[in-house]
């Protein structure tokens, strides 16, 4: 108990020295002509740089009949250019021309439905596998990624949300000019090689994640069943239907509205000097062409008017899901659901580890999650809770509502909130403490709210929470109207409704 007293007296004391205003002497912000916005933070303490690469568009943003599509971008991240990734690329642009063009005449063929010529079909087939393997014969497999490697970067990685789409990875200091050479010819020169195959690694990823996986299915199910209109009922995956479908042409269009520059803000977090970042940011990215900032999905999700129930039939471990509709992110709310959310799990001290893990000891885990899936539009307050041995799904969902109920009926005392206000600090130093960390943060915050300074402003905010503001915000969003649950149930014993 000392030592945790201390951990938290040191984080307050480490959260006033990195004030918002000492922060600032070390951020640069500048945006290009074309609309692409850098956020320079200098750290000295080693020679190493982190980058963070954020585009505004996700799964959210898919078009119908194209779910996944953002996620296949995760996938051509990293392909290379018209010079990077190829053995011969005026060859390799004609073969690639040619896949389509046979791919266009088995579409077309195929689109005639029951009157589609099966033979032709078949034949059109074998034409556009071998155009595909005769374009992929051309290319250089991991160039792009050897030529990072090699150069001493670590951390490669691109990640796809509902909200974002994410591209990071770390160079030594004296790599600097190589980033900016490289990172811009990405996204100016994109070679869409490899696209087919990607397709077949992406579907191959959601028989895995999804369709293999009880949880998977379970979410997935919970999306859709909350999220009657909204897209925010895809998982990032997209559905199965749609990825075997995808055409490259597809992605080009989508690559063309979404990834203007003026939709991508550019983190830098470590040893760097600002000057020379804006000199070369405007050497190598103000040759991105200007493009019109992209709109968001125009369907807003209608009021759920009563509780929704889904059973997933499955053999495995017995498993739920309960979810409640909630405002987005720049809801004046959104602080106090951040609250709501450690003291119902925050680790070892929230409430529905201690009753129901801890003492009634009939669950496994339970908690939750203040946002899901993303925070951009309305989500959902999340609640899991996975039943211990001999215990059943029915047993903890009366012990969570009652749970809820006393939330709403017994105001948190002010022991607990101030807990819960350090534990906020303490995390918010925990993931600036990297370059990484702080690269992916300037950029999701500057994007989420219009600026970086959320980040400290937010903890501000989260301080002025109060008990009464808990109890309000639990009764006024966690009701059975709001709600939507999800469980797993063995096959055997499956039957519609509960």
């Amino acid at each position: 108990m000392k030592f945790r007293l201390l951990l938290l007296s040191l984080c307050s004391l480490l959260l006033s020295a990195q004030s918002l205003k000492d922060f600032e002497k070390r951020i640069t912000e500048f945006t290009l002509a074309n609309g692409m916005h850098f956020i320079v933070f200098e750290r000295h303490e080693a020679p190493v740089v982190s980058f963070h690469s954020y585009v505004n568009a996700g799964s959210v943003d898919d078009p119908s009949g194209e779910t996944g599509i953002a996620h296949m971008f995760e996938h051509m991240a990293f392909k290379g250019t018209e010079t990077i990734g190829t053995k011969n690329w005026p060859a390799e642009k004609l073969a690639l021309d040619q896949v389509e063009r046979v791919y266009d005449r088995y579409d077309a063929e195929r689109n005639k439905g029951e009157k589609a010529d099966a033979g032709k079909l078949a034949t059109l087939k074998k034409e556009r596998d071998a155009a595909i393997e005769k374009a992929n014969s051309y290319v250089v497999p991991n160039a792009y990624t050897q030529i990072i490697e090699e150069n001493g970067g670590v951390g490669l990685n691109a990640g796809t949300g509902e909200d974002s789409t994410d591209y990071f990875y770390n160079f030594p200091r004296n790599r600097l000019e190589l980033w900016f050479l490289l990172e811009s010819q990405r996204f100016y020169d994109p070679v869409f090689r490899e696209f087919y195959k990607e397709r077949d690694v992406v579907r191959e990823e959601r028989r895995m994640r999804v369709e293999s996986s009880p949880q998977g299915m379970l979410v997935e199910s919970l999306l859709a069943g909350s999220f009657e209109a909204h897209p925010y009922h895809n998982m990032p995956g997209g559905w199965a239907s749609d990825i075997e479908n995808f055409r490259e042409t597809e992605a080009v269009a989508f690559y063309k509205k979404y990834y203007v520059p003026a939709n991508i803000t550019i983190g830098i977090a470590g040893d760097v000097d600002p000057k020379e970042c804006r000199w070369m940011a405007e050497k190598y990215f103000s040759i991105l062409p200007a493009g019109p900032l992209p709109s968001g999905p125009r369907t807003v999700e209608p009021p759920q008017k009563g509780e929704r129930r889904l059973a997933v039939e499955s053999p495995a471990q017995p498993f739920m899901a309960i979810s409640y509709k909630r405002p987005d992110q720049i809801s004046k709310d959104d602080p106090v659901f951040d609250v709501l959310n450690e003291i119902l799990s925050g680790e070892r001290t929230g409430l529905l580890y201690k009753e129901l893990v801890r003492d009634q000891k009939i669950a496994l885990a339970a908690g939750t999650q203040a946002s899901f899936p993303g925070g951009k539009y309305p989500n959902l307050f999340l609640f899991f809770l996975v039943p211990n041995m001999g215990h059943t799904v029915e047993e903890n969902e009366k012990a969570c509502y009652k749970i809820i109920e006393h939330v709403k009926s017994e105001k948190v005392d002010e022991g607990t909130l101030n807990r819960i206000k350090t534990k906020v600090r303490a995390d918010l130093i925990h993931r600036l403490d990297s370059n990484s960390g702080m690269a992916g943060a300037l950029t999701s915050y500057y994007v989420a709210y219009g600026d970086w300074r959320k980040m400290f402003t937010g903890i501000d905010e989260i301080a002025k929470v109060t008990a009464d503001d808990v109890q309000r915000v639990a009764k006024q969003y966690l009701i059975p109207d709001a709600r939507t649950v999800t469980w797993i149930v063995a096959p055997a014993t499956a039957k519609e409704g509960k």
